[in-house]
């Protein structure tokens, strides 16, 4: 379909129109494209795709509605007049309005559901919001602060938590769905330069860099379980492997490994020139660095008596995220391997300082305490 002036033209692929033309400004249609909803003014319309039918029609608002888009189930439209988003349940013929979300103080320019619902202002900033409809008003899954800089940034989804960690040594845990801090953690790494945190068999670890070490600790319990050796200088990234056997460390030339249990170290690779980005992911005991220019390249640092292997590219068929920062202007969320962006973060959210993907999930934390979750789930291929 395609919206001229304030009429809405269905077409066929071969440019011919088909169907009737429909009285309307903006248009969305449901995931599964048997419906769409139109702005007709200070009125929305669901409609049938195919045949036209008109399935709920609501009012709600002294302003034009400009914007509207379905929820990833079909069932709550999310709708824009001014500043302001109204969340509508069409479940049946009757709709109900579940929620008026305000907060932004310029005109929305755009919105989305990821399902999270996401809108846009001209306010320049990006507003993330969790919509239930067992509530009687929305939730909202924005940043969350802390209160010193976040330094690391950890997202375990099969936990249902993303773990940061701050310039004053303090480690939390957050939950990905309603945004909301679970349990907060002091540890010794005030002042840390890079560090991360996991939960491995209900044991929250964390490991962070000083100077020429690596510490591990023992979050919950409060107790030192490791400390190795590691190089002094230009270090880019500490992680650890999923199964909390090892920690590694990129810097300039080389990604190293040691074992948390023993301190010894487990495996080395060297770069043979090349100059690593800042992004060290981890994949159980896979390891993948960024390349500026070049396809992320990744080793398995777990196969016993083995120096690391070479793991094969990324499949493109689910993007490899990260966060491109500039000197000026809003960073751009892009596939570190095709190029392509896909969302660009204004606002308060411009400057991530450590940012964690999963294939799904997209947490980062900041210099001002906030952590940011984003679900990309419905914004993907599968």
């Amino acid at each position: 379909m395609s919206v001229s002036g304030n009429q809405v033209q269905q077409w066929d692929i071969d440019g011919h129109q088909v169907g009737p033309t429909y009285d309307g400004s903006h248009i969305a249609f449901s995931l599964d494209g048997t419906q769409f909803a139109l702005c007709q003014g200070m009125a929305v319309v669901i409609q049938d795709t195919s045949s036209g039918a008109i399935m709920a029609k609501f009012l709600g608002s002294d302003d034009d509605f400009e914007h509207c888009c379905f929820s990833p189930s079909g069932k709550p439209v999310a709708v824009v007049a001014g500043y302001t988003v109204y969340v509508w349940d069409i479940t049946n013929s009757d709709p109900h309005l579940i929620g008026t979300l305000v907060g932004h103080t310029s005109y929305i320019t755009s919105l989305t559901f990821t399902p999270s619902l996401i809108s846009t202002s001209h306010d320049q900033s990006v507003r993330f919001r969790q919509i239930c409809t067992s509530s009687a008003y929305p939730a909202p899954v924005e940043s969350k602060s802390t209160s010193a800089p976040i330094k690391s940034i950890t997202l375990q989804v099969q936990d249902g938590i993303a773990i940061s960690s701050d310039l004053g040594g303090m480690v939390k845990t957050w939950d990905i769905l309603t945004g909301s801090c679970k349990a907060s953690f002091q540890t010794p790494a005030q002042g840390l330069r890079q560090g991360d945190a996991q939960l491995v068999n209900g044991r929250l670890t964390f490991a962070w860099w000083t100077d020429d070490k690596i510490h591990i600790w023992d979050v919950e319990k409060g107790e030192l379980l490791q400390t190795v050796n590691a190089p002094g200088y230009n270090i880019k990234g500490v992680r650890m492997s999923g199964d909390g056997s090892k920690v590694f460390c990129l810097d300039r030339t080389s990604v190293q490994a040691w074992s948390i249990l023993t301190g010894e170290v487990v495996g080395e690779v060297g770069f043979g020139g090349l100059t690593p980005g800042d992004t060290l992911t981890i994949d159980g005991s896979g390891v993948w660095v960024s390349f500026p220019g070049l396809n992320p390249q990744g080793w398995d640092f777990g196969i016993p008596g083995s120096p690391p292997v070479p793991l094969p590219n990324i499949p493109l068929s689910r993007p490899h995220l990260g966060i491109k920062q500039w000197t000026t202007g809003p960073s751009r969320i892009k596939d570190l391997v095709t190029g392509k962006e896909l969302l660009q973060l204004p606002g308060r959210y411009v400057k991530p300082t450590d940012a964690w993907w999963d294939g799904q999930y997209l947490v980062a934390g900041y210099e001002s305490g906030d952590v940011l979750i984003l679900d990309f789930n419905y914004m993907l291929p599968k």
